[in-house]
């Protein structure tokens, strides 16, 4: 009998945080399922669950920037990921600026790329957003995050 969830495990991502903007309103999640899917234009791809509060500001704002965490940062994606923008400000002593979207750039992150929202579209219980890079750097040194799932839940 074939184990669908354990294979898809075996799958590799990185650890992001994913930031957007709408009118006066800011948010960031914790995200592993982002990807480049264009050179030219350069476009990133980051599948967000339909329920997130990230989705609807997205989705109203029309932008968002992927944080690029280093290996060592598992507390801020666990910070990003455990709580509901909707009802905590997940901000509060978290330093970051805003560049070209408006959407924040976390201050301690090793990388960021800030994109405008092109299209969407759904995948199942998510929607994947696919976004054109308008500013993008390298901050600092480090080695990116891979996401293992006893880091953040757990063993299983």
């Amino acid at each position: 009998m074939s184990d669908i969830n354990a294979a898809m495990s075996k799958l590799t991502h990185g650890v992001y945080i994913i930031t957007t903007k709408a009118k006066d309103k800011i948010n960031g999640m914790t995200a592993a399922w982002v990807s480049k899917v264009s050179f030219d234009p350069p476009l990133v791809m980051v599948a967000v669950g339909l329920g997130r509060y990230s989705h609807e500001l997205m989705k109203e704002g029309k932008v968002f920037a992927v944080n690029i965490l280093d290996e060592r940062q598992i507390d801020i994606g666990k910070h990003f990921g455990t709580k509901s923008g909707r009802k905590v400000d997940k901000f509060k002593g978290i330093e970051y600026e805003t560049r070209v979207t408006g959407s924040p750039i976390l201050k301690d992150a090793i990388a960021y790329i800030d994109c405008k929202l092109v299209s969407t579209y759904p995948a199942g219980d998510h929607t994947l957003f696919i976004g054109e890079v308008v500013d993008a750097d390298v901050l600092r040194e480090g080695e990116p995050q891979v996401f293992k799932h006893e880091d953040y839940f757990g063993r299983r």
